[in-house]
């Protein structure tokens, strides 16, 4: 039963972050790239990180395990945040607002 639960957040943590390198490709402009890495990489890497663990067993491996997992949780939210004030103090351009975020009625029925 662990075998199983430990294969599926292997397998769950590889498919995000699958689909977080997807969505860095596919996303258009550099602040849906970013949420898309950031949000996807966190979520990735703590399933695969929560699988390993339960490979591992209750060792010192699951330790160090854990120590990387929280690394990742508090510094991945930090850097993206660093990255974000970044590319707003560079006036970074963002896409244009579509009619239904800027407010402006659509001429379509």
């Amino acid at each position: 039963m662990l075998d199983i639960l430990s294969a599926l957040c292997l397998a769950g943590g590889g498919f995000f972050c699958l689909v977080g390198g997807i969505g860095l490709l596919r996303m258009p402009d550099f602040y849906t790239r970013m949420h898309a890495g950031s949000v996807i990489e966190t979520l990735g890497a703590g399933l695969i990180l929560f699988g390993l663990m339960l490979q591992a067993g209750f060792t010192l491996i699951t330790v160090k395990l854990a120590m990387v997992g929280l690394l990742i949780f508090f510094a991945s939210p930090t850097a993206s945040h660093a990255l974000a004030r970044a590319a707003m103090l560079r006036n970074m351009p963002r896409l244009a607002p579509t009619a239904a975020e800027s407010g402006v009625p659509s001429s379509k029925p």
